[in-house]
């Protein structure tokens, strides 16, 4: 499907109204909510393509924080700021963004270049997170900034309330450094002990050092999950040992 300098085609318009109609949206202009979801990969294999969605993800980013966190400040009004700091990491993280992307359908309606769409870039939850941040951009220039904070806490007020109650996906990597700097005054160290596969469906293996410790190594298919997934190690070691340093780490999650 391209994109030219009169819009969407007619295929690619069609696939636009299905997809703003289940997100609860209603651009006046497609061509943005087009942009936000078109990938660098894509436009920079296609010539007659528009610019990236890089740009309306930089934007979407800052509105996104601003209403999470008015939302967190005025909600949670006996809550110190650590305890609101906590709660919006979780809720702006890459692994919520991305889960919260797929339900909408992100996946399906995002145009990737052809290198992307062969390792299974559309479902990659960097690529999810940046385009689920455009489309709230995009939501902010094309509606205003009234309409885009009602899609954003449409989206992100049951994940704060699964936070709240617990059921929320860890973040490992935040609740280790958290950890280790309030209780042992230290940071965990993230090395990368290989890279293992060619360079379009490489593996990333990290090792976690907490002091003269070394968890891991753990594989991923970036450097940011095999971190996530070695400071997973580090935080299951820290539990499995039990006593009071367990309950501590627990306590941050």
């Amino acid at each position: 499907m391209l994109f030219n300098t009169g819009g969407p085609n007619r295929q690619r318009k069609s696939v636009l109204l299905a997809f703003q109609k289940a997100c609860g949206l209603r651009f006046r202009e497609l061509e943005i909510l087009d942009r936000a979801l078109t990938h660098r990969s894509f436009a920079n294999e296609d010539q007659s393509s528009a610019s990236n969605n890089e740009r309306l993800e930089f934007l979407g980013d800052a509105v996104l924080g601003v209403v999470v966190a008015s939302y967190l400040y005025r909600s949670l009004a006996d809550r110190a700021e650590g305890e609101l700091a906590r709660v919006k990491s979780f809720v702006v993280s890459e692994d919520t963004l991305s889960s919260i992307a797929a339900e909408l359908g992100v996946d399906r309606v995002i145009r990737v270049g052809k290198g992307e769409e062969q390792t299974g870039g559309r479902r990659k939850k960097a690529i999810l997170a940046d385009a689920l941040e455009a489309i709230i951009g995009a939501s902010y220039i094309d509606q205003g900034f009234e309409k885009a904070a009602a899609f954003v806490l449409a989206l992100t007020v049951p994940e704060v309330d699964k936070v709240l109650e617990g059921r929320h996906r860890k973040d490992y990597k935040t609740i280790l450094q958290e950890y280790l700097q309030k209780y042992r005054k230290q940071y965990p160290v993230y090395e990368l002990a290989a890279k293992v596969g060619p360079d379009h469906d490489r593996t990333f293996q990290i090792l976690c050092r907490v002091g003269d410790l070394a968890f891991g190594p753990a594989g991923g298919k970036s450097k940011k999950e095999a971190e996530r997934e070695a400071a997973r190690m580090a935080y299951d070691a820290i539990v499995a040992a039990g006593g009071l340093e367990a309950e501590r780490i627990r306590e941050l999650g």
